[in-house]
């Protein structure tokens, strides 16, 4: 089993025992904030940040104390995020709903339900929790889950991440036609880190896409490569939480110190 997989089969094992009647869910869908357009948030012409709220993880284990995740998140939008990540998978990353719930109510730019989607379940409940993007991962997906998620995404009105590690994903994800993809250095399933991905996925994805560079970017030269390459946006978590002032984090690796 690899690492994706035991992370996969836990939130299966979560979501089994919060799960409520399709009718609650879809009550509190309508209850739900209107999602904000993250495609526009994120097209600016300088370089974009999805700033997350991560508070550990399986490769570096804890992180960050973040008592108030919601407080960090202003924070983030303060320094020029053009989104909030928000890390809702409770095991590994010591995530919650309740995070989501809470960033939201704080902050006016669009919110990442970070997590690993694999059932329908889990995009009303993104949903229904205000998420304006949800993050698909192709490596733990079939194409058909990857396209019936991806049109399920758009229906209920929010943008898509979608996430790839390797040529074969890539091409796999090109196919669904997305309007933004997520190079990750790190291989979910060895949790090893490349930034090499950067360099050989990142120029293959068409210019009209919004390219994501995700994993591995903790420095200035880091952001340089990304962007050399054509990355116009960065997910950066660890930096940002372990450095004691993610405004001043988030300025150096922008440039703007």
């Amino acid at each position: 089993m690899t690492v994706l997989d035991s992370i996969v089969e836990g939130v299966r094992e979560d979501l089994a025992a919060r799960r409520l009647p399709l009718s609650q869910i879809h009550e509190a869908m309508e209850k739900a904030t209107a999602p904000i357009d993250a495609y526009a948030s994120l097209s600016r012409d300088e370089m974009n940040v999805i700033a997350e709220v991560k508070r550990s993880s399986p490769s570096k284990g804890a992180l960050a104390d973040i008592a108030d995740p919601a407080a960090l998140a202003e924070q983030y939008q303060e320094a020029g995020a053009g989104a909030i990540s928000v890390l809702t998978e409770r095991r590994r990353f010591g995530g919650s709903l309740e995070d989501l719930d809470a960033v939201k109510k704080r902050v006016s730019l669009p919110v990442l339900r970070k997590d690993f989607l694999v059932d329908e379940y889990q995009f009303l409940e993104a949903r229904a929790h205000s998420a304006d993007i949800v993050l698909l991962i192709v490596a733990a997906l079939s194409k058909s889950q990857l396209k019936d998620f991806y049109d399920l995404s758009c229906e209920l009105g929010m943008a898509s991440l979608i996430e790839v590690h390797t040529a074969q994903e890539l091409e796999s994800a090109m196919d669904i036609s997305p309007k933004m993809i997520g190079v990750n250095s790190r291989n979910l399933k060895t949790l090893d880190v490349d930034t090499r991905a950067f360099q050989e996925l990142i120029p293959q994805i068409p210019s009209g896409i919004i390219r994501v560079a995700e994993s591995g970017i903790s420095s200035r030269k880091d952001v340089e490569i990304a962007a050399s390459v054509g990355a116009t946006v960065i997910l950066v978590g660890e930096a940002l939480v372990r450095s004691g002032d993610p405004i001043s984090a988030m300025q150096e690796l922008l440039g703007r110190r």
